[in-house]
C-alpha cells in the first residue's frame, strides 16, 4: 500500500481550520487544502495538500501501480522542532493503525521546504520511504516576486528584529563618525563602541541571552507592582555592602600607612574582612528580614526562616573575631578601626557564633512543633 503524507510541521492547518488533524482520506484532504487555502492564500501548506491530492489521484489512475493509494495530512506544533516532530510521528502512528490493510505500507512524503524535512527520520523509524516530494510555487521563482517574498520577510517580528537592528547599526556608522568630528571625539571611540554593540547583539542573539533579560525584568516589574518588601531592603543590603567595601579597602591603607611595607596576602585577606564584615553583615540582616517579611505577608512563612539573620550575625562574629587575631598576631594593633583579639577573645567570638546558631536552630525548630504555621502541617 502506498501513502501519500503530507508534513505540516507548524500545524498552519489545525490552528488557522481547526481541523481535526490528522486528516485520512482524499475527500477530507481536499476539504482541508480548501478550508486552509480559504483561510490563508499566502500559506505554502495548501498547495502540500493539494500536491498530495495530486499525486494520490495519478497513482490511483496509474495501471503499472498494483497497490492501494491512500492520502492523508498530518501536523507538528508551532514553536519546539522537537515537539513538532513527536507530534508527528505520534500523528503517523494513529493513521498506521486505523488503516485497514494486509498489506505492507511505503511512503510518499510531501512538503513544502527543507524545514518541514527534518522529520525525515521520524517518518523513516515507523515506514519506508519510497519518494519525497517538495513543492515550489513556480511564481516564487520569478524575479517580480522578491520585493513581496522579501515584504513578507520582513513582516515577521522575530525575523525583522534579527536582520533590520544590525543593518539599522550598520548604517549609523557614518552618521556617528560625523558627529563625533564636530566634537573631536576620535573615530576609532565610534567605531569600538559600534562594534561592541554589535558584539552584544550578537552573541544575546546567539546564546538565547533576550528571553532573560525579558524574564528579568518581567519579574521586576512583578516585584514593583505586587509592593514587595525585599525591593526597598535589597537595594539597601547593595548600599551597606557597598559601604563595606569602601570601609575594608580604607583599613588596608591604613595599615599600610602604618606598617610602611607590602602586606602578605592572608593579612590583606584578614583586614578587607575586619572591616567589610559588620557592613556585610548588616546587609545580610536587612535583606533576610525582608524575604521573612515577604513569606509572613504571602502566607508561606515558617519559623525556620527566622535563622536566617542570627546565621548571618553568627558567621560575622566568627569573621570578625579570626580576623582580629589574625591583625593582632601580625603586630597590628594601633590603627584605628583594628579591634586586635587575644587568643582567649577569639575562642570566645568563636563560641559565641557557634552557640548563636545552634540555639536558634534549636528554638526555631521547638517553635514549629509547638506553633505549626499556614505553611506548615499541623504534627499530631
Amino acid at each position: 500500500m502506498l501513502l501519500v503524507l503530507c508534513i505540516d510541521l507548524d500545524d498552519d492547518l489545525g490552528r488557522k481550520t481547526g481541523f481535526e488533524t490528522p486528516v485520512v482520506g482524499r475527500d477530507s484532504v481536499e476539504a482541508a487544502a480548501v478550508a486552509l487555502a480559504t483561510a490563508d492564500p499566502e500559506d505554502s501548506d495548501s498547495n502540500v495538500l493539494f500536491q498530495g491530492i495530486h499525486t494520490h489521484d495519478e497513482l490511483a489512475a496509474d495501471a503499472e501501480v498494483d497497490e492501494q493509494v491512500e492520502v492523508a495530512a498530518v501536523t507538528g506544533t508551532q514553536g519546539s522542532d522537537v515537539k513538532a516532530n513527536r507530534a508527528i510521528g505520534e500523528e503517523i502512528d494513529r493513521v498506521l493503525a486505523g488503516l485497514s490493510t494486509g498489506e505492507n505500507v511505503s511512503a510518499i512524503v510531501i512538503t513544502d521546504g527543507a524545514q518541514d524535512e527534518s522529520v525525515l527520520p521520524v517518518i523513516r523509524s515507523r515506514v519506508p520511504i519510497d519518494s519525497v516530494q517538495r513543492v515550489v510555487v513556480r511564481q516564487a521563482q520569478d524575479l517580480e516576486s522578491i520585493y513581496y517574498t522579501m515584504k513578507q520577510v520582513l513582516a515577521d517580528p522575530e525575523t525583522r528584529g534579527t536582520i533590520l537592528v544590525p543593518l539599522g547599526i550598520l548604517l549609523l556608522i557614518y552618521p556617528f563618525l560625523t558627529i563625533a568630528s564636530l566634537f573631536e571625539v576620535p573615530g576609532a571611540v565610534v567605531l569600538g563602541l559600534i562594534s561592541a554593540l554589535l558584539g552584544l547583539y550578537t552573541l544575546f542573539r546567539g546564546l538565547g541571552l533576550e528571553t532573560v533579560v525579558d524574564d528579568v525584568v518581567n519579574r521586576g516589574r512583578d516585584v514593583l507592582y505586587e509592593g514587595r518588601v525585599t525591593l526597598i531592603t535589597y537595594v539597601a543590603a547593595l548600599a551597606l555592602m557597598t559601604v563595606g567595601g569602601f570601609r575594608g579597602v580604607a583599613l588596608l591603607e591604613a595599615i599600610r600607612d602604618s606598617a610602611g611595607s607590602d602586606l602578605a596576602p592572608p593579612l590583606i585577606l584578614a583586614v578587607l574582612v575586619h572591616g567589610a564584615v559588620q557592613w556585610f553583615a548588616a546587609a545580610g540582616i536587612t535583606s533576610s528580614l525582608g524575604q521573612v517579611t515577604d513569606e509572613y505577608l504571602a502566607d508561606r512563612f515558617k519559623w525556620r526562616y527566622l535563622n536566617a539573620p542570627f546565621y548571618v550575625v553568627a558567621i560575622a562574629i566568627v569573621l570578625f573575631a579570626v580576623s582580629g587575631f589574625f591583625i593582632n598576631v601580625n603586630g597590628v594593633t594601633d590603627v584605628p578601626g583594628v579591634r586586635p583579639f587575644s587568643p582567649a577573645d577569639m575562642a570566645v567570638g568563636l563560641t559565641v557564633g557557634t552557640l548563636l546558631g545552634v540555639f536558634s536552630t534549636l528554638a526555631f525548630a521547638i517553635a514549629e512543633s509547638r506553633f505549626p504555621t499556614g505553611a506548615e502541617p499541623t504534627r499530631g
